[in-house]
């Protein structure tokens, strides 16, 4: 979730684990013909009339994925409720070859989009600020230590400077825009057959979390990852981690982590105001 300047109930749903199933699994969900060229080339999904329809979101309920996707758009449906929040953020990012990790404070308002950020690691100190509408729609940056006396810059959110770091423009950062790129990313997927997906439950930290696992068996153009992996918190509903997993050079080889976004400390509704997001609030350095 290009991502940051850079991702209620208790719902269960059973697994879907392709490679199990006595039959051709494609042929589950696309007819049999269809099945028998899926090894030359991706097979995209006939319109069937027993689909599942969440939010706009509309695949064949026998495709592997619809399990993910209804939990997906229920969790969105529980982060329709959160209109601000506070967290921790952590992130860990392949770029240009190397991985690498940061963690912040993170506060978000939805109406307008506002996004406030202070590093813990690296750039201890570090504050970005974005508000929607203003500043003519870039950001805010202000460095700590001997960078600091250039003071506070004002950068476009996609432009090679705030990116040299980062995947994602900080516009598309925060729990909501995460979720909604991954259920745009597996609405894609639905069309093509070629994944196996599997539920488990894991815990991030101390919180319980059911955990929807979609591996792509083939590498394909149409295929972003080879895996991903999305956290929702038990108790919560709420999406607290998404890992993608780049394709083995090899087989053999361990999936590579292109990205991972990690949401902890998640303080919903806890009364940020126009103050939580202006350059002038007096414990900022902008």
């Amino acid at each position: 979730m290009r991502h940051e300047n850079f991702g209620r109930k208790k719902i269960l749903f059973p697994a879907l684990i392709l490679a199990s199933m006595a039959v051709d699994p494609i042929s589950q969900w696309v007819g049999a013909d269809d099945a028998k060229s899926s090894a030359a080339k991706p097979v995209i999904a006939k319109k069937v009339d027993d689909s599942t329809r969440t939010d706009g979101v509309k695949i064949s309920s026998k495709h592997p994925l619809a399990p993910a996707v209804t939990a997906a758009v229920s969790s969105r449906d529980s982060l329709a409720k959160i209109k601000e929040y506070s967290a921790t953020f952590a992130k860990r990012e392949q770029i240009k070859g190397q991985v690498t990790k940061s963690v912040m404070d993170i506060k978000v308002r939805q109406e307008p989009f506002s996004v406030y950020l202070k590093y813990q690691e690296p750039h201890a100190g570090r504050e970005v600020l974005y508000v929607s509408g203003l500043n003519k729609g870039n950001f805010l940056v202000h460095e700590e230590g001997i960078k600091a006396l250039a003071g506070t810059l004002s950068l476009s959110p996609s432009g090679s400077d705030a990116m040299k770091e980062n995947r994602y423009p900080v516009t598309e950062i925060g729990l909501h825009k995460m979720l909604d790129l991954l259920i745009t990313q597996w609405e894609m997927e639905a069309k093509y057959g070629e994944i196996t997906v599997k539920q488990s439950d894991e815990k991030v930290g101390d919180v319980d979390c059911k955990v929807f696992e979609a591996t792509h068996t083939q590498q394909r153009a149409h295929f972003k990852f080879h895996k991903t992996k999305l956290f929702i918190a038990k108790e919560t509903n709420l999406p607290i981690r998404l890992e993608q997993f780049g394709f083995p050079q090899k087989s053999g080889d361990t999936a590579p982590l292109v990205e991972e976004y990690t949401y902890s400390n998640i303080q919903p509704n806890g009364g940020l105001s126009d103050s939580d997001f202006d350059r002038k609030n007096k414990s900022y350095r902008f």
